[in-house]
């Protein structure tokens, strides 16, 4: 890779280590406010499970991100990516967690404005269809969740000393799981507009396997993604993991399961196609709301207590985060376009 090409693709690891930032929130938030998993434990396994979600899974997604706007020049993909970063350094800053997904896509609907480029409205229906629908399905899931887990607790009762061993393991479990699943799902929103425009040498692994010019994009993506965990997701982490709601360590376990098993459903092409083979209806493969499912989690454990304890303000701040978020990103994007254009000389479509 050279050097231009990779001051290009700066922008990208920029909006990793963004979502790193605001997202580590979705994966160990609740453990970390519980008290029962450290920051430093909890950092290492999410950005193994990361990395690893991104470069083995994140192949389907990714390729329905693309497809939304094909951006097909590497300044075009540097400043589409700049804007949903800059974007989500605001809301990260605010402590207020929102998604990659629509930041990017944002970005990405600025650049087709501007370039004059059609958007594939389907795609884009399913998408925002998707914002609306991962939160609530998430609501679901930990409402029927907690039921259960109450319902198995009653029936057998577990010691309260290995109870709380047996949750702190499950949380750690769940984390990760959680981890995988935004990996594989959100590094399209990272890398997603430079796949068309950037193809690097596939790499050799023995004589079984070949390092693929996107899972090389994906892997440098998600270390960027590692990195903003470490370094900047504290704050954010405080919104999900206590202001929101207080809860139990149990209630967290329930969060992070629902907030996994959704990336994971609209993540997985083994499900999909297992789904379109025998003639059932699908979850389209789209990078969701990571912010959306684990405020949705929150959203369904409270509801089980009848709704006590829930911060509506800081209900109602995230979710005004959600409706801003894109068209800030789309907003920046174009004017970032006329810029890099006309004051830099560059051909950004």
């Amino acid at each position: 890779m050279d050097i231009s090409t990779l001051f290009f693709l700066s922008s990208g690891l920029f909006l990793g280590w963004t979502l790193g930032a605001n997202n580590m929130s979705s994966v160990f938030g609740t453990a970390i406010g519980t008290k029962m998993v450290s920051f430093k434990k909890a950092a290492f396994i999410a950005s193994t499970f990361v990395i690893l979600g991104a470069v083995i899974s994140g192949q389907g997604v990714s390729d329905t991100l693309e497809s939304l706007g094909k951006i097909n020049t590497l300044p075009g993909a540097f400043m589409t990516a700049l804007a949903a970063a800059m974007t989500m350094f605001l809301m990260t800053q605010a402590r207020i967690p929102v998604s990659a997904t629509q930041a990017i896509v944002g970005s990405i609907i600025g650049w087709s404005i501007y370039s004059h480029t059609h958007v594939d409205i389907i795609i884009i229906s399913e998408i925002i269809i998707s914002w609306f629908t991962s939160p609530l399905l998430a609501a679901l899931v930990a409402f029927f969740l907690m039921i259960s887990v109450k319902s198995y607790l009653k029936a057998k009762p577990i010691p309260l000393l290995y109870q709380d061993a047996y949750t702190r393991l499950g949380l750690i479990i769940a984390g990760a799981f959680s981890a995988y699943s935004l990996g594989a799902n959100n590094i399209a929103n990272v890398m997603g507009p430079f796949m068309s425009v950037i193809s690097l040498k596939e790499l050799p692994i023995g004589s079984l396997y070949i390092f693929t010019s996107d899972q090389q994009l994906f892997l440098l993506g998600a270390i960027a993604i590692s990195i903003g965990i470490y370094t900047y997701s504290h704050d954010v982490i405080k919104t999900v993991g206590t202001n929101m709601l207080k809860m139990s360590p149990i209630e967290a376990w329930v969060v992070v399961m629902a907030h996994a098993l959704i990336l994971f459903l609209f993540s997985s092409t083994t499900i999909h196609s297992f789904l379109m083979k025998n003639g059932l209806p699908a979850f389209p493969l789209v990078p969701l709301s990571s912010a959306g499912a684990i405020i949705g989690g929150v959203v369904g454990v409270s509801l089980n207590k009848k709704g006590q304890g829930l911060k509506i303000y800081e209900l109602y701040r995230v979710m005004r985060a959600w409706i801003i978020t894109p068209i800030l990103a789309m907003i920046i994007c174009f004017f970032a376009l006329f810029f890099m254009e006309n004051v830099f000389g560059q051909q950004v479509y």
